[in-house]
């Protein structure tokens, strides 16, 4: 008790309301920036807390070689912040920034920008961002979040079953080996992540898997601390299986910690991925906790149920009575995944728009997978109803996967019968349906907490065209090209928005040639127009402000993605419209 109690402790201490998957907000210097003289240090901002590693800030210099003076650090101990000194006498050109952070929910992610120092430079570092995550250590690591996961609802699914629904000598022969199965599956994969763990983390690859540097700073981190008392967990519950196999008829205390041992391993996944960031973090780490054991005691339940069909001794079979049983547990598991999904699904995604996302698609192919799995249980329940018309003896009394509660029993059934050797064709097809589209449910689960929410994806697009280092400006490069050879026949049209949000914006327009220096042009204009709401195109009314174009009265009434027009006309005969979407926030 004292044991899970410090654990869970440990990792909800670590969890804040932060937006899952990090962003970048800010920079000093900004992207892109042009300094006068040479900066001592370099800092990031971001959206949410964020954890730093070795490498988290690397900065070369124009000849490509690094020029940090130190490790990063968390500026003034703001932990959503990244600092690095540089070293000093640094010369002109331009320097390449590339950062690296693991987000509140544990999920690397990386980028990188420019400045110059004096002017740019022709040579620079290249700005394209590595990948947060070494590619064979992200695919290992995905490969054991999925075991784990099936190893959870085996292990906590089947125990329920066998101390709740058919509690028995002949269930703990007939369940132990996929019981055994269940566990070994979460021990080993927990003890994979641990090893992977330190890798993930700080970006190596699987040579350093067993580098004890990783490993120590691994026990230092919330996703650590999770696996590590994850598999504390395990080792109490293998005492506890060995308690039972001494008891056949199983204890109140062994069932009351056996519930919190589930409990307990459940919280090890909550407290370390999206239900730890974002919004309502306390209310979503309890609806993740109720929404996992619930899935566990379902599939798990129905793989132990297919089993006992299968398995069962002739001599003493699965009685109704057990199946039964497990199908009220199957039905309070079913509201409960229908409570927390329909939250959970909420806090991910934010806006109907969100459905668009990568995150958006993968839960609605979740949604239509549950639907089948309750499709096949609803078939279950009309085969159900045929069968009572035969004989009493002959009946089955329920089938798995949430059905309605039993019929009554007349004077002179045996309750605790088998179940009759003519319906278990008919269970076993039904189960056998329901578990496989669970286990299809199950891989789209660990898929979708490995993925940026819907929510998160929509803030990361709103601020991905702000400027670094200005929250409230909105930047957006379009480029053009009319055809017309000359210095000012092709280029870019940069807007710039403040604050890019619902309401009053200021708007600055300059466009660059085709050498990238700033141009005059006769005339410009510039229309916003939102296709989803059907408003628009609302002219800016741009005015040449000798240098720029601009205007300070553009209102924009709604948030969401609004495509800039832009028509550049650089001669009397030569112009053309180009456009881009931008989102605007609210």
């Amino acid at each position: 008790m004292t044991l899970i109690a410090v654990a869970v402790g440990a990792l909800l201490a670590g969890a804040a309301p932060a937006s899952a998957h990090a962003v970048l907000t800010g920079s000093d210097p900004r992207d892109g920036s042009v300094l006068k003289a040479a900066p001592k240090q370099i800092t990031t901002t971001f959206d949410e807390s964020v954890s730093l590693v070795e490498n988290s800030l690397r900065v070369l210099g124009p000849d490509g070689r690094p020029v940090t003076a130190g490790n990063p650090h968390h500026a003034g101990g703001r932990g959503n912040t990244a600092q690095v000194p540089l070293t000093g006498g640094l010369g002109e050109g331009t320097y390449t920034v590339s950062w690296r952070v693991v987000s509140a929910d544990t999920h690397a992610v990386s980028g990188a920008f420019t400045f110059s120092v004096g002017q740019p430079s022709r040579t620079r570092g290249s700005t394209a961002a590595a990948p947060a995550v070494d590619p064979a250590v992200e695919a290992l690591y995905g490969v054991c979040r999925y075991v784990a996961y099936g190893g959870l609802a085996l292990l906590i699914g089947i125990a329920l079953f066998m101390l709740a629904c058919w509690p028995s000598a002949t269930s703990a022969r007939v369940l132990r080996r996929p019981l055994v199965i269940g566990w070994w599956a979460l021990l080993a994969s927990t003890g994979a992540m641990v090893l992977l763990r330190g890798p993930f983390d700080e970006g190596e690859g699987l040579g350093s898997v067993m580098d004890p540097g990783l490993l120590l700073r691994t026990v230092g981190t919330r996703p650590g601390v999770a696996l590590w008392a994850r598999l504390v967990l395990l080792l109490v519950v293998a005492a506890l299986v060995h308690l039972r196999q001494r008891e056949p008829q199983p204890t109140r205390g062994v069932v009351a910690v056996g519930g919190i041992l589930s409990l307990g391993l459940a919280v090890t996944w909550a407290a370390a991925e999206h239900a730890s960031a974002g919004i309502q973090v306390p209310v979503a780490i309890f609806s993740a906790v109720l929404h996992l054991l619930a899935m566990a005691v379902w599939l798990g339940g129905l793989v132990a149920l297919l089993v006992a069909l299968y398995r069962a001794p002739a001599n003493d079979p699965l009685p109704h009575a057990a199946v039964a049983r497990f199908s009220r547990l199957a039905l309070a598991s079913v509201a409960t995944l229908a409570a927390t999904g329909v939250y959970q699904s909420w806090r991910g995604l934010g806006s109907w728009e969100a459905f668009t996302t990568g995150y958006g698609r993968i839960l609605a192919f979740k949604i239509w997978a549950v639907m089948l799995m309750l499709l096949a249980a609803s078939y279950s329940r009309r085969w159900t109803g045929r069968l009572l018309d035969v004989p009493r003896k002959e009946r089955v009394l329920l089938t798995a996967g949430g059905q309605a509660s039993p019929p009554s029993l007349s004077d002179g059934d045996d309750p605790a019968g088998p179940v009759p050797s003519s319906s278990r064709s008919g269970l076993r097809r039904s189960v056998l349906a329901e578990v496989t589209v669970g286990v299809v449910v199950l891989v789209l689960t660990t898929v979708l907490t490995g993925t940026q929410t819907g929510r998160a994806a929509e803030e990361t697009a709103a601020t991905a065209s702000r400027v670094p280092g200005q929250p409230d400006v909105n930047l957006t490069l379009i480029p053009y090209d009319t055809g017309e050879k000359s210095l000012v026949g092709r280029g870019k049209v940069q807007v710039t928005l403040e604050p890019g949000r619902v309401g009053r914006n200021v708007v600055e327009v300059i466009v660059y040639g085709a050498d990238g220096s700033p141009v005059a042009i006769p005339e410009l204009r510039l229309t916003f127009t939102h296709r989803g709401r059907d408003i628009g195109p609302l002219d800016a009314r741009l005015a040449d402000e000798r240098g720029y174009w601009g205007t300070d009265t553009l209102n924009l009434p709604v948030a969401g993605a609004w495509t800039i027009k832009a028509t550049v006309r650089v001669s009397d005969v030569d112009q053309v419209t180009v456009s881009k979407t931008v989102t605007i926030g609210r």
